[in-house]
């Protein structure tokens, strides 16, 4: 390129940065498109309400879709927290209708699928899944990407005008995560936080119990609770 003189030169450059946009239109109509069907994840979060039985999907944070849902019950109750979709499935079973969008909650299988008991929609009476009317549900699937942001609100403990559940051995759920991150944090619990209650964190209670002048039987109550500063 020594050889070319500049004037020929800027010519080139010119004639090519032309070809290269030729195919683009940059006219401001086109933000006034619909959204697309399939996007990459971050365009769309999803938000549960629990106690509403509502879900609300965002589009670049605006408020795109609102569906009505069924939610867990008091002693299977939908998980609280920040999760993703991370599978997509159509049949995935029987008992769940047409369309699976399973959710990355590490202590079992959760997600949002249709119901074959599209009465229980509006109450609490799944066993932690999101339920969902069918046309529902394939509307979301033919929407979401795997990827997005599931939020599901709530207060992790459960009903704040209740006293939290006695939790021990083969409990799962986030209450045990979040006790197991707190006896982490203490020095006691050197496992994983998953929320699978295992023998790992019941001994890792039973030293924090013995530490701390209670009876040292593994279950998690009222005054574990208090002494972790989870309960005022």
């Amino acid at each position: 390129m020594q050889n070319i003189p500049n004037i020929l030169l800027r010519f080139i450059t010119v004639a090519l940065l032309s070809l290269l946009t030729a195919g683009f239109d940059h006219s401001p109509s086109n933000a006034d498109e619909p959204l697309p069907i399939i996007a990459a994840p971050g365009i769309y979060t999803i938000e549960i309400y629990p106690q509403r039985h509502l879900m609300v999907v965002r589009a670049q944070g605006q408020i795109f879709k609102t569906y009505p849902i069924a939610v867990g019950n008091s002693n299977t109750p939908t998980p609280v927290g920040e999760y993703q979709i991370v599978y997509k499935g159509k049949d995935w079973s029987s008992s769940f209708g047409p369309r699976w969008l399973g959710l990355n909650v590490p202590w079992g299988t959760y997600g949002i699928h249709d119901t074959n008991k599209p009465y229980s929609i509006g109450q609490h009476l799944s066993h932690g899944c999101i339920r969902m009317r069918n046309r529902d549900v394939i509307d979301l699937f033919e929407m979401i990407p795997v990827g997005t942001t599931v939020i599901i609100h709530g207060h992790v403990l459960g009903d704040p005008n209740r006293e939290p559940r006695d939790l021990a051995e083969g409990d799962v759920g986030a209450e045990v995560q979040l006790i197991q991150s707190r006896l982490k944090s203490a020095g006691y619990f050197k496992g994983t936080c998953n929320g699978k209650f295992r023998g790992s964190t019941t001994a890792a209670l039973k030293r924090f119990q013995r530490d701390h002048h209670m009876v040292p039987n593994g279950v998690v109550s009222a005054k574990v609770y208090e002494k972790l500063g989870l309960l005022e």
